[in-house]
Order: C-alpha cells, then structure tokens, then sequence
C-alpha cells in the first residue's frame, strides 16, 4: 500500500523547517554594491561578497507564516479579487454559453477534412499555447497567468481533458515563453543592461531557442492530452476535476432561457459613456514592446469595437453580452500591461469591474451581487493561503542572510574550468538560485554584477551569461514551490502541488537538458550578437 502524500500545507511547512535548518549550517553573509561610473557618465555597478554574523531561525519558521502573508499581500488580494469577480459572472452561466458555442464550432469546422485529419484540437490547443508563450516572451507574462486560468481550466475540461491540460495552456506556455525570453524587458532587458551589453541583442539565435522551448512544451502537452482524451480517467487529476465537471454541465446550458433584461442594456450604455470620456482623455497609446515602441489611438479603437460588439450581443442574450465584457477585458489587460505599465492592482480592479458589471447586467440586485463575490472569495480562499504560507520559505531564507552566501559559495566552484564547464556551472547555478528567488528580475540584479565581469576573464561572451540566466531563471518557475504564482494557479485550478511535480517532472528534466545543449553553441559557435 502506497504512503499517502502529505497535504500541500505540511509539504510548505516541512520546506520552512528546512530552510531554518540550513541557517544553522551555511554561513551568513550579503552582497554590497559598489556604483562605477564611467568616462561618459554611465553608472554600473559590481557586487562585492563580505561574510556576516549568522542569523540562526528557529521559533521564525512560525513568524515566517505571518510575514509570508505580508510579503504575497499583493497577490493574495489579487486572487481573491479574482475569484470574486468570476464568481458573479459565474453565476450567469455565460462562460459556460462562450464554452458550448465553442464546442458546437469546433465540430463544425472538423467537418472539413483537412483539420480532422490534422486533428482541430490539436490546432486549437496549439495557438492557444503559442499565444501565452508570445506574451511570456514579449512582456513577461506571469502573474497575469492567475486570471485566464478560470476561464482556460473549464474550456479543457469541456473539450474532455483535465486541469492540468488547461493550466498547461496558459501557465505553461507563458512559462515557455518566459525561458526563451525573446523581448522579455524584466529579464532579458533587465540582464542585459547589468551586463553592458545592447539591449535585446542576439536576437537570432533567441527566436531558435524561443521555437526549440516551445516545440518540445507543445509536444508533451499535446501528447498527454490525447491520453486523456482517449480515457478520462487516466488523468491524474480524475477525482479532483469533478468539481468541474459538476460545475461546468452543459446540459444546463442547452435548457438555459436566454434573455436581455433592461438592466444589460443601462449597463451597456453607462460602459460606452465612460470608455468614451475616456477615449478623449487618452487619445492615442504608446504600446511598448522590448525597446520599440507604437503610438496609437487605442482607446478610441477599442470603444468602437464596443460599441459594435455590445450591440449585436445584446439582440441575442445578455450571455453573449457578458461574453463581450470578458474579451474586452481580457484586451484592456494587455493594453494596460503594454501601454500603461499596469501591475497586478490595476488588473484585478480591471476584473473587480468586470463582475460588478456582469452582476448588474444580469439585474442581480446589490446583496446578491456581494454574495456572490463572498462565495468566490471562499472557493478560492485555499489557493490564497497556499501562496502566503508559501512565502514563508523565502522570508526564512532572507532573514537568515543565506541567500547570498549560497549564491557567492556556488560561484566559487566556477574557477579554472573550461569555457563549456564554466557555462553549464553558471546555468546550474542560475538554476538552484532560480528555486530560491523566483523573481526574475530581483535574480538578475543580484547575479548578473558577478557573472558578467567573470565571464570575461574565463574567455565567455556576456551574452552567453546572459542566456545561461535566461534559461536557469526560466524553467523552474514551473515547478518551484517558492512562486506564488505557481502556487495560486494550481490553488485556482484545485491541483495538489504534489500531483503536478509527478505530471510536469519528466518535462522540467526535458526542457533543462535541452537550455544546456543550446547554450552550447554560444561558445564553440560564432553567433550574430555573441
């Protein structure tokens, strides 16, 4: 008999224990900065490692929880926030609508040979990951994973595969995209401009990597999508996507009334009114992506696109209306991410609105509609708890003054060693850095002052560095029980942490075999930019 998996909770808990441990056994020390500033008035900076007094943690692994809450402050609130908000809209039933007119579109056009031969899923799953891989690439997708996950998850489900087929379309395709990191200004730019290096120079030879990454992640998912597909209950998360399954029948929406209350139509109204004030107030949009940059007249755009969309939609059903609220939000979110530098409290402000309006659209007087959102706040609570407990672990970690010594110790180990052993070390070491700090961008501000100068006096190019960070920053994010953002996904998706390593394990092995055998080429080969 099998020995039951401890709770997520324990296995959170059991990590803090051990951490605190390592406090104990590795010596204190910090990093201090020390600013340069060149002949042309340009500052760097380098990173100079000096030990300091231990910090032992020991009653702090209790302590921790608290300030584990404090620290994930922002993405506990986004969840909740979140959960609140598709809630209400839940309560329509009209992505449960968006779902089956979906499905009955899909077997309309497998009627053609072409796509059933090539398989229209295997199409329609194949963009959707292309997509979330282009917005990890380009912007760095990653909290904003958290949102599409509600709507993604019971689109699986539906078209007969599991939770974690739809986490893998959105999540782990942002994570793919993240790892090739093509334009990515949180680390690419960020790494880059630490080194000295041109911005998003060596292109090339990125978009190579960008295309390898994603064809071995679509690959594998596709692969254990069709397992599932062929026999539901080999999925690894059977018993745990009933709750899915119970909440996403599409026999009630066959029997669904479709109507448009007056409601819907005030609210329509109100909506136009205010996108349209706010068309005059911000005419055109600078969308930035990497170092370019578009002026356009967005809002303008989007407020006509609307406006058409809003009215054709409530001649149907205000189902199809609320589905016109979702994807404009869904495009407001980019442009505010592009355009406006927006964060995760812009977004759930974004979404918070969408579920008010989605509830007076469906006349839902006011306690209803707090009701409603108390009730998602509940379902989706567990997820949030998960991610405060979960920065835990890095508090332990930072209080304790280790992180830096583990950083300056696994340096070390790099010297006089040849220019492909030199390489591997600086991606496995960006790699166990990468499961302490999962911030991409605090990373590459820590590691990159040490690494670039290094790579020069071993003969390596800094680009090389640059990629061994990319890649040792990208691919544990997927598996790391550090990222909150992992963790409220799979919290959201009602997948146990350990059931996921078991499914994403042989993948994560795969993807970092793969990050060392491209970095290879970056220093036997000569490649435009390195």
């Amino acid at each position: 008999m099998l020995k039951k998996v401890p709770h997520t909770y324990v296995i959170i808990f059991y990590i803090i224990i051990f951490s605190a441990l390592a406090t104990w056994i590795i010596p204190g020390g910090e990093y201090v900065k020390k600013i340069i500033v060149n002949e042309q008035g340009v500052e760097t900076y380098t990173m100079t490692y000096h030990k300091i007094d231990s910090k032992f943690q020991t009653w702090e692994v209790f302590s921790a929880l608290f300030k584990g809450f404090e620290k994930q402050a922002g993405i506990i609130a986004f969840i909740l926030i979140i959960g609140g908000a598709f809630w209400i809209m839940n309560a329509s039933e009209a992505i449960n609508v968006g779902i089956f007119s979906f499905l009955r579109l899909t077997k309309k056009i497998e009627r053609i040979s072409l796509f059933r031969t090539i398989g229209i899923d295997n199409i329609i799953l194949t963009l959707i990951m292309l997509i979330f891989s282009v917005f990890g690439a380009v912007f760095g997708m990653s909290e904003e994973t958290i949102a599409f996950i509600i709507i993604i998850v019971p689109l699986a489900i539906s078209m007969g595969y599991d939770s974690i087929v739809g986490v893998s379309l959105t999540f782990v395709a942002a994570g793919l995209g993240f790892a090739g990191a093509v334009l990515n200004p949180f680390t690419i730019g960020i790494a880059q401009g630490l080194s000295g290096i041109p911005l998003f120079s060596g292109i090339e030879y990125r978009m190579f990597s960008w295309v390898v990454i994603n064809f071995i992640g679509i690959f594998y998912v596709l692969r254990y999508a069709r397992k599932v597909k062929r026999n539901p209950e080999k999925s690894i998360v059977y018993k745990e996507d009933e709750y899915w399954r119970k909440k996403n029948s599409t026999s009630e929406v066959e029997s669904l009334k479709y109507f448009t209350p007056i409601s819907a139509i005030i609210t329509y109204a109100l909506l136009l009114a205010a996108m349209i004030i706010f068309s005059y107030f911000y005419r055109e949009t600078t969308l930035e992506i990497s170092n370019s940059s578009k002026t356009l007249p967005i809002i303008p755009i989007l407020t006509v696109i609307y406006a058409i969309m809003g009215a054709l939609t409530l001649r149907k059903s205000v189902h199809y209306f609320i589905l016109t609220l979702l994807f404009n939000t869904i495009v407001f979110l980019i442009v505010g991410v592009m355009g406006y530098k927006w964060y995760i409290m812009e977004i759930a402000t974004l979404f918070f609105a969408m579920g008010l309006l989605s509830g007076i659209a469906m006349n839902y007087n006011p306690d209803k509609i707090v009701k409603l959102f108390l009730d998602g706040v509940k379902d989706i609570l567990s997820a949030a708890i998960v991610v405060g407990l979960a920065g835990g672990i890095i508090i332990i970690l930072q209080d304790g003054k280790i992180i830096d010594s583990i950083l300056y110790y696994l340096s070390q180990s790099m010297d006089e060693m040849g220019k492909i052993a030199s390489v591997s070390i600086m991606y496995a070491i960006q790699t166990v850095i990468n499961i302490i700090i999962p911030s991409g961008s605090a990373k590459a501000a820590l590691t990159m002052p040490i690494m670039a100068p290094f790579s020069d006096l071993i003969g390596i190019s800094r680009q090389a560095t640059v990629m061994a960070f990319q890649f040792g920053d990208g691919f544990t994010n997927m598996i790391t029980p550090t990222s909150g953002v992992l963790i409220a996904v799979l919290g959201v998706a009602k997948i146990p942490y350990e059931k996921w390593v078991k499914w994403i394990t042989p993948l994560m092995i795969i993807l970092i075999i793969t990050g060392l055998l491209l970095l290879f080429p970056t220093v036997t080969m000569k490649l435009n930019g390195f």
